[in-house]
């Protein structure tokens, strides 16, 4: 007879199973019943009792304590009486992260629900709807703390990230074609660190410690407000506004609550869309431009173009002038291969410790660049943040 307490874990389908062995009393007359083979049903049982494990629980192996939702067991150290019979347990846990992952985008979803709703703006006149303005910048790393006396460069902190990033787009956005549609792509690595090391100054994948200016609930707070004013910006100049937060390696779990936030913060808002993908590849069409986006964390850039032709075929098959942006190397690359062209796209932000040891340089830029829908790129704008340095 199949344990009940499997159920914990068991999928509806697995629950089926479990109750016609239970009314029939074998796996064998279980599948007769069902109509699917025996092999069926002992690999989907198999699967539930290593399932269980994993959570702490194995009867069979005098595992009987088990661990809370988004954790999973790592060990388990038994310790047997002079008769053999269990006395006292070590459970040793960790964090699964994928039931982390689930966890913190329900989190996310209910915190939004509470926030305050931007109210619709009036819409500006004299736009054309046959042109795109995409406003790209990547790895901004606001937060990041950089001494430029060490780094060969400039200073990098809060302030000057906010300052540096609110006159860029100001001064992008005033100078584009008034085009009826902005494009905001923010290409990952935003935020410098992302709060899931229980709030520490870490990457999220590799642990490794970052240079950081102040607390992350300080960074998050700038970070909201500099983002939202972004965006009002652009609904003053753009009748259509579209927002990308994409995933980056340093803020992979920041861009599911800014992709929350914002989607909730516009939603009486009918001019604002945000992209909602948990894939950190992205596309978005105008007219006959194919425009894809992905951080370049995941990919190299020399695969991008196939992948990107598979993953959104209608898109692709539809257009006929493609261009993959990427950020990640914080530096500038364009390379055209067959019917797709990429760009990496450089960063604003300063250099920081690490890069700086490792002799990484590059300029420091971004770009607003206008598409046409029939004719493709038409026009680029370019800002470089000693425009800003200069006026002050």
């Amino acid at each position: 007879m199949a344990d009940p307490k499997l159920r914990e874990w068991a999928t509806p389908r697995e629950c089926e199973y479990l109750d016609a062995i239970e009314k029939h009393g074998s796996e064998r007359k279980a599948a007769e019943v069902l109509g699917v083979s025996r092999g069926s049903v002992s690999s989907a049982i198999e699967a539930l009792r290593r399932r269980a494990a994993k959570m702490g629980y194995s009867p069979s192996h005098d595992m009987t304590r088990t661990v809370p939702e988004g954790f999973r067991v790592k060990g388990v150290s038994t310790f047997y009486d002079k008769d053999g019979k269990p006395r006292n347990q070590w459970v040793k846990s960790q964090v699964d992260q994928d039931a982390q992952d689930a966890i913190f985008r329900e989190a996310c979803a209910a915190m939004a629900e509470s926030l305050p709703r931007v109210r619709p703006t009036p819409m500006p006149a004299d736009t054309r709807n046959d042109l795109c303005n995409l406003y790209t910048f990547t790895d901004y790393h606001l937060g990041m703390l950089a001494w430029g006396k060490e780094t060969g460069g400039a200073d990098w902190d809060l302030k000057i990230a906010e300052r540096t990033l609110v006159a860029a787009f100001a001064h992008m956005i005033d100078a584009a074609p008034r085009a009826g549609t902005a494009f905001i792509a923010q290409l990952g690595d935003f935020l410098h660190s992302d709060g899931s090391g229980g709030m520490l100054p870490i990457t999220p994948s590799h642990g490794n410690i970052l240079d950081q200016d102040g607390r992350f609930s300080k960074i998050v707070g700038v970070a909201i407000r500099v983002l939202r004013r972004i965006v009002d910006f652009a609904l003053e100049r753009h009748e259509k506004v579209v927002v990308l937060m994409a995933e980056g390696n340093h803020d992979i779990s920041s861009s599911v609550w800014l992709r929350a936030m914002f989607r909730v913060l516009y939603e009486n808002e009918p001019r604002v869309t945000v992209i909602d993908s948990e894939s950190p590849y992205y596309a978005y069409q105008h007219g006959t431009n194919m425009l894809g986006f992905h951080h370049g964390h995941l990919s190299k850039k020399e695969n991008l173009p196939l992948f990107f032709a598979a993953r959104f075929p209608v898109m692709w098959g539809t257009t006929t002038k493609r261009v993959i942006h990427t950020g990640h190397q914080h530096h500038k690359d364009e390379k055209e291969h067959c019917g797709v062209t990429v760009v990496q796209h450089p960063t604003l932000a300063a250099s920081d410790a690490h890069s700086a040891r490792h002799a990484y340089m590059s300029e420091r830029s971004a770009k607003a660049i206008t598409y046409h829908a029939e004719f493709g790129e038409v026009a680029r704008n370019t800002v470089v943040p000693e425009m800003f340095e200069a006026a002050a």
